[in-house]
């Protein structure tokens, strides 16, 4: 308690300054998954794919088993991706090789859509590491080829866009 005195009508007044107890937050306790994939403990093959700035490095196992991106289930890292299933499977359909091999990929950079192209040309270029014969089927559907369209870069002076006029003055 303090007294402060009001210097217009020099009265004193009581002034009780409140203590305010600091809440503890309790920490949440994180809930792992436990990350059982059935992968193979063969020999592997590997092919590297590309689009826009995402990167992928595809590892495909023979014999059955999980289809993985970055620790997680093909299905549940591109649920956001209509028909998904149709695009990421679509190698292995052209090929003839739908559930002879585990896939486990690493993915980074970009956008999901990008990542996504990125993982259909590191599965193409791992299937044809495989089997060379699988390049004919691979090659026509246009799995093979990069695409190389990438964001344009900025200029100086365009006030933050890459293909804006520069401002002109008035008079």
């Amino acid at each position: 308690m303090a007294i402060r005195m009001n210097k217009k009508n020099a009265k004193a007044k009581k002034v009780i300054k409140k203590i305010i107890t600091p809440v503890v937050v309790s920490k949440k306790k994180t809930t792992e998954v436990e990350k059982n994939f059935k992968i193979p403990k063969t020999k592997y093959v590997e092919g590297i794919g590309r689009r826009k700035v995402a990167t992928t490095r595809v590892r495909i196992y023979e014999g059955q088993g999980d289809f993985v991106v970055n620790d997680l289930l093909v299905s549940e890292y591109f649920a956001n991706i209509r028909n998904a299933a149709a695009i990421y499977m679509k190698p292995f359909e052209l090929t003839g090789t739908k559930g002879k091999f585990a896939v486990t990929a690493k993915v980074s950079g970009s956008g999901i859509n990008a990542q996504m192209d990125a993982l259909l040309n590191g599965l193409a270029k791992a299937l044809v590491a495989f089997n060379p014969e699988f390049r004919t089927f691979l090659k026509p559907a246009g799995l093979l080829s990069r695409d190389d369209r990438m964001k344009e870069t900025r200029k100086i002076g365009m006030g933050g866009k890459a293909r804006r006029k520069r401002q002109s003055p008035k008079r």
